[in-house]
């Protein structure tokens, strides 16, 4: 007797700068999974840095993907806290819960975390797999914003990290999409925003979208600037969310004495720093990481509030069948991208 096996199409990472659509066994829910159809799959630095080569943490080949909307169309069990037809978004840090990370709530930095799209295959295929515990409903909510919430959460997750005070003034260095989310939850905070950039463009978008109060570009003086803003006090949080390495080292020079720099940014290699500048001011220096299911549950309920406008985040797009040929473009900040979203 012959078995029917279901096929799926799937978009591969084959190596730097190389994409192929392939077909590929369309995967089951075991006990405790729900099988997720793809619906919305957003693009995000961690894609556009794996597809460069630039990712640390990273292997070839790989599927991409772990900013998704989906709907549930099969379970694994009888009882589940999910019903077939229920739309979701995903928790994409696939955590141990035994670690001591995960014994202390931060699931999002566990001793053996493993992401989707980066450490094993993520959503860039029409078909996932994925624990009940790692499902957030989106029911109520568009599936294009439920496919936003993971990098919104990633800024909400830096913001909470900070512990950010009403009235002070943080600098946010690098307007994409996590800068972006850093501003937006700032803002929610009653935070006096300062967006730094190389980008007219999407020093604009800052103030429009993100609600940012004073932007800054990186060739005009900045740290003179600054100095004007707060009255000589400089910033009493600096958040880099830039990804290169010159400008995570300049951030130092951006906080107040007292102050925090938060690098919710990555980059594969060293930072360095004056330490007797970083001690005379007694800063803390922290590295933000991910999110957890909590600053999943607050990015939902600011959208659906109607803090947050999804539709203006999202700027480009694409079908699943057509995505590799859009890609390139999504790569270049002349063409206006803020965040990317593709259609299954």
């Amino acid at each position: 007797m012959s078995t029917t096996v279901s096929t799926m199409k799937a978009i591969v990472c084959q190596s730097p700068d190389h994409f192929e659509l392939v077909d590929k066994e369309r995967p089951v829910a075991k006990a405790g999974e729900a099988l997720l159809q793809v619906k919305k799959i957003g693009i995000c630095g961690t894609d556009l840095h794996a597809y460069r080569g630039r990712q640390p943490y990273f292997v070839y080949p790989r599927i991409l993907g772990h900013e998704l909307s989906a709907e549930i169309v099969a379970i694994g069990d009888t009882v589940a806290p999910f019903q077939i037809g229920d739309k979701v978004t995903v928790v994409p840090y696939m955590n141990c819960g035994t670690c001591h990370a995960c014994e202390q709530g931060k699931t999002n930095c566990c001793e053996r975390l493993e992401v989707l799209g980066v450490h094993r295959d993520g959503g860039m295929q029409q078909y996932i797999t994925v624990p009940y515990a790692h499902l957030v409903n989106t029911n109520d909510i568009s599936l294009d914003a439920a496919a936003t919430i993971e990098c919104l959460a990633i800024g909400a997750h830096a913001v909470r990290r900070a512990e950010v005070k009403k009235g002070q003034y943080a600098l946010v260095a690098g307007a994409g999409p996590i800068g972006l989310g850093v501003m937006k939850f700032l803002k929610l905070q009653g935070v006096h925003v300062i967006a730094l950039d190389m980008n007219e463009e999407r020093l604009a978008f800052c103030k429009q979208w993100g609600a940012a109060d004073d932007t800054l570009h990186v060739a005009d003086q900045p740290l003179e600037k600054l100095q004007e803003i707060t009255n000589g006090a400089l910033a009493q949080v600096v958040f880099d969310a830039t990804g290169n390495t010159a400008a995570m080292e300049a951030a130092f020079h951006y906080a107040s004495f007292g102050g925090k720099v938060v690098y919710v940014s990555l980059v594969k290699g060293n930072i360095s720093f004056s330490d007797p500048d970083f001690h005379k001011k007694e800063m803390t220096l922290m590295g933000s990481r991910n999110a957890t299911m909590q600053d999943f549950e607050h990015v939902l309920a600011a959208i659906r509030e109607g803090h947050v406008d999804t539709d203006a985040f999202i700027t480009h797009g694409s079908t699943f069948e057509t995505m590799i040929e859009h890609f390139e473009d999504w790569l270049k900040p002349e063409t206006g991208v803020i965040k990317a979203m593709v259609t299954v």
